[in-house]
């Protein structure tokens, strides 16, 4: 998807040839506004012996370019862009050196050309510019970049085969800053056709829902689900999709049918676990007490240990609370504070850092050590804190775009000619700043979202003391009735009666603790409510 434009340009390399010996023009001359003259005015007003030969650097430098020798184009351009002599010419040179960038997939290179360009204010070149870093930064993920080019750019002006990019990534912005009319105004702009559709139609359904216009969410997200229809059960699109609808039908309160929507997620979809612990939320609100349980069965199972779900265990005692069982109560408070209070302990300890690169350590410790004992020593947060944050969407694509930098990194550094020219040598420095800067900034991210759960599990923990309160009442009532002599309910095990369930396939056995992960989803709580 993010390749889209690049494809086309290395499709039309005609035009680049074109925009090598006319004035730097990427597009044809019917998309082309600017003047078409087929002899520019290359180096102006020289006459001397060091512009005759400058000339003729620029003249050999274009000729390597048109004949497909982008790296050697790319040294010498480089090399001229910085002659004071060439200052009138400067933008068309970092021009076409960044398309040069683009051929070698430096984007992160490429990119800095263009923002060159668009700073010395050339008219002739500043929209094209601005056009060519829309694309690097939307192939790189760069989000600082995409912003500076989307801010600058008028659609109208944008070629056809670019507008749909620049319009999705239009509404992404407007999205974050909750301008939500504007994002879907932006979204619904995206032409069927193009790779950025099926995410405009998800991105418009969340605003929609952001607005509270559940219904027009649904339409959107059962629009993408038709489109996804052929996918396989697992394709992610197909399940992102699924899921986006069972929390729009929530949202509406339609908690029936929330709950079928939730379980269409398949199992051996890593957003499984995600979708049955809201669909426990959905059952809730429908007063579907077993199922609720059952499903925390599952939730809770040895498997899912490294789950980040405190939330999870105070849901699963308020529904022991309101069917009155006060000892198993007891036992999931009592695990919600085993399990939580080092948590947040450690949680508490480890935001004295100031440190940015710190919080990053930690990230990055996660993605290169494998789960286990040796990345539990080398952690100093719980697993499943480090878990949980490397999946938020704003670490993801810093994490990716870490990624591409590294990438355009290892290719310069294999390519020895590459690695030892000027061009090469700036290259590899722009990236270690863009890295080192994106590694701060990630280290933010992790501090913000470590400070997110600090004040979650603060809000949780007072919850709970509530709910032990609201037990020990439960309890104290309870005992007054059984002193009385008064309504005393009958234990649930002498109640059930499962020869429904045998005779249907399913089996009994005494649970003792041990999980099989094929039975994972399939555990169904046949318990009765113990209140008078």
């Amino acid at each position: 998807m993010r390749n889209f434009m690049n494809s086309k340009l290395k499709r039309k390399k005609n035009w680049i040839l074109l925009a090598l010996v006319t004035p730097a023009f990427i597009f044809s001359a019917a998309q082309a506004k600017g003047p078409t003259s087929s002899k520019p005015k290359m180096i102006s007003g020289a006459g001397s012996s060091r512009n005759a030969s400058l000339r003729q650097q620029l003249s050999q430098a274009l000729s390597l370019a048109k004949a497909g020798q982008y790296q050697p184009a790319a040294t010498s351009l480089f090399n001229l862009a910085r002659r004071p002599e060439l200052e009138s010419d400067k933008a068309q040179i970092k021009y076409i050196l960044g398309l040069m960038l683009m051929e070698l997939q430096l984007n992160q290179v490429a990119a800095f050309q263009f923002v060159d360009v668009i700073r010395l204010g050339n008219a002739k070149y500043t929209k094209l510019a601005i056009e060519k870093l829309s694309t690097v930064a939307d192939n790189l993920g760069d989000d600082t970049l995409l912003n500076y080019a989307i801010s600058r750019i008028d659609v109208n002006d944008v070629p056809a085969n670019g507008k749909d990019m620049v319009l999705f990534r239009i509404g992404e912005i407007k999205l974050k800053n909750k301008k939500f009319e504007e994002a879907v105004q932006n979204f619904s702009k995206v032409q069927s056709g193009s790779s950025y559709y099926n995410q405009a139609l998800f991105n418009r359904g969340l605003a929609e829902l952001e607005m509270n216009r559940a219904e027009a969410a649904i339409k959107s997200f059962q629009q993408l689900l038709n489109l996804r229809s052929k996918a396989g059960v697992t394709d992610t699109n197909r399940v992102a999709a699924q899921l986006a609808l069972a929390r729009a039908h929530y949202q509406k309160q339609d908690w029936e049918v929330s709950v079928e929507a939730y379980s269409q997620i398949p199992r051996d979809h890593f957003l499984w676990h995600q979708a049955l612990f809201e669909q426990s939320w959905a059952m809730l609100r429908a007063a579907r007490f077993r199922s609720t349980l059952s499903n925390f069965q599952s939730l809770h199972s040895a498997y899912y240990e490294d789950f980040y779900i405190p939330e999870s265990l105070l849901l699963r005692s308020i529904v022991y609370l309101y069917i009155c069982k006060y000892d198993e109560m007891e036992k999931v408070l009592s695990l919600f504070e085993k399990s939580y209070s080092p948590v947040r302990n450690k949680i508490n300890t480890f935001l004295t850092h100031t440190d940015p690169m710190v919080y990053y350590s930690e990230i990055e410790k996660a993605q290169a050590l494998k789960k286990g004992e040796e990345l539990k020593t080398a952690s100093r947060l719980p697993y499943l804190v480090v878990r949980n944050i490397s999946e938020e969407g704003d670490v993801r694509r810093a994490a990716s775009y870490l990624k591409r930098l590294a990438d355009e990194k290892q290719m310069i550094e294999s390519q020895s000619q590459l690695r030892t020219s000027g061009i090469g040598q700036y290259a590899l420095k722009v990236i270690a700043t863009r890295a080192r800067n994106t590694k701060l900034a990630m280290g933010d991210m992790v501090k913000a979202h470590l400070q997110n759960m600090r004040l979650e599990l603060k809000d949780l923990f007072e919850q709970a003391s509530f709910i032990r309160y609201e037990m020990i009442n439960g309890k104290k009532e309870s005992l007054k009735k059984r002193i009385s002599g008064k309504n005393l309910p009958v234990p649930i095990d002498e109640k059930i009666d499962r020869d429904f369930y045998i005779e249907n396939g399913y089996e009994y056995y005494t649970f003792q603790g041990e999980y099989w992960l094929d039975e994972i989803g399939n555990f169904h709580y046949l318990g009765q409510q113990s209140c008078e």
